[in-house]
């Protein structure tokens, strides 16, 4: 064996020593890194605290904060709170309940609209998890035979999977697109050729989780999901529609389960490639819709009541990493990973858009100035 004289053999476990210390050094500083980049704060489950945070701790410029904070109310808001790793570092109320009695405050519920599609689209994710069903499946097994006024092999051929990615190719050339009986339901195309935004197809999932679970959409949130992560809210029967009623806090709360990848605090909420898909393009003909979701940063996008594509992102000043529960009058939880940011907006908004894409554009317009990328 090769003998090394002693002044090289120290210089060799020198050499060795610190390219070893300048790796562990390196790994365990990415290390932080990563666990610092994932460190959230969850608020009590049962309880009204919840943890501060000053913007100017954080860098945001306060002028531009406070500018955008006058401007908001004129835009009919109602209700806006932002989450920073998981810390509450804006929350205001404005104007009136939705009931007429009172001023808004954090007790106060409204309505999510559309925004209870991503809700709805975690509710069949955890039936999934609990082998209750499968995306898979033929909706007829859990609606049964006739549920369309469709023939049997059109019928057929939709799966719970074309209700959460607006695909089924149900005709949406209808007066009323909130309206769920079989004879409005008729055959346009093949399922997963076309996007088009018709609540109906949507509103069905409810019956699926429903008669997938034997228990009530309200019973299955509560137990599964609401009770587990402080959250409050109703479901109610609005029009043709059912819709989800909660304070902005408890909207907050489940942006805040959706940032931490279904984990509150320890305990798994959910977890598994179906959850993945929810913030992913969940097919090639609208990029920027995933399960029930919009997600920002595609390069392109549909828009409801649409079959135009239009090219680049759905909200340009806003982190490409974003995606959002949006709903009419401007019902809008945005999550942005990169940033450990969730972001709540309720009330009004001008105009009568399905989801007033335009109010949600001017807002980041003005908050890519406050926060700092």
């Amino acid at each position: 064996m090769r003998s090394f004289p002693n002044s090289t053999f120290c210089f060799a476990q020198a050499l060795l020593f610190g390219w070893a210390l300048f790796y562990s050094f390196g790994v365990d500083a990415q290390k932080n890194r990563t666990q610092s980049a994932k460190v959230l704060y969850f608020p009590p489950k049962e309880s009204s605290l919840w943890e501060n945070q000053a913007p100017e701790e954080l860098g945001w410029d306060r002028t531009a904060l406070n500018e955008f904070l006058d401007w908001l109310p004129t835009q009919e808001t109602r209700a806006f709170i932002i989450l920073k790793d998981g810390k509450i570092v804006v929350e205001e109320y404005w104007g009136s309940k939705l009931t007429g009695t009172g001023g808004m405050d954090q007790n106060s519920y409204w309505y999510w609209a559309s925004a209870g599609k991503t809700l709805t689209a975690a509710l069949v994710g955890i039936a999934q998890q609990e082998k209750l069903l499968k995306i898979g499946d033929r909706t007829q097994k859990y609606l049964g035979q006739g549920w369309t006024s469709m023939n049997s092999s059109q019928e057929r051929a939709i799966r719970i999977e074309h209700h959460l990615s607006l695909t089924t190719g149900i005709n949406d050339q209808v007066a009323n697109l909130n309206n769920t009986s079989p004879a409005s339901f008729t055959y346009l195309a093949k399922p997963g050729t076309r996007w088009s935004y018709h609540n109906g197809t949507y509103t069905l999932l409810e019956t699926v989780v429903e008669n997938a679970s034997g228990k009530t959409f309200q019973a299955y949130f509560e137990e599964k999901l609401g009770k587990r992560i402080g959250m409050k809210g109703f479901w109610q029967q609005t029009g043709d529609n059912n819709v989800f009623y909660s304070d902005a806090r408890s909207f907050a709360r489940f942006g805040l389960l959706l940032l931490a990848n279904g984990n509150w605090n320890g305990e798994q909420i959910w977890s598994g490639s179906y959850f993945d898909q929810l913030s992913q393009s969940s097919q090639n003909l609208n990029l920027s819709y995933g399960y029930l979701t919009w997600l920002n940063g595609k390069a392109s996008h549909l828009l409801p009541g649409s079959q135009t594509v239009f090219s680049g992102a759905l909200i340009p000043s806003a982190p490409a990493d974003m995606y959002q529960a949006m709903g009419k009058n401007g019902q809008f939880l945005m999550i942005v990973p990169s940033q450990n940011l969730v972001i709540v907006r309720m009330g009004g908004a001008p105009g009568d858009l399905p989801l007033p894409f335009f109010l949600i554009r001017q807002m980041w317009d003005k908050l890519s100035l406050i926060i700092p990328d």
